[in-house]
């Protein structure tokens, strides 16, 4: 009896399917580190609104408001 050798993995490997998730950002174009805050509900509303009248999202919003408190 003559035994083929198995194909199957190999080729398993060699077609790799696309792995699922974002894609990784480019080095140095993603955010430091996640900082847990909380705010009330009538803060988050304001800030909802600020962000909204800005045209931005409100992380955007908080974290353009911060770097202005920073510098100032």
């Amino acid at each position: 009896m003559r035994y083929e050798p198995l194909l199957f993995r190999s080729q398993e490997l060699a077609q790799k399917k696309a792995k699922v998730g974002r894609p990784k950002m480019p080095k140095g174009e993603a955010k430091g580190r996640i900082v847990p805050v909380r705010f009330t509900g009538h803060d988050l509303k304001a800030m909802e609104q600020a962000a909204r009248a800005s045209k931005v999202t409100v992380s955007e919003w908080i974290r353009s408001t911060i770097h202005a408190s920073l510098e100032a």
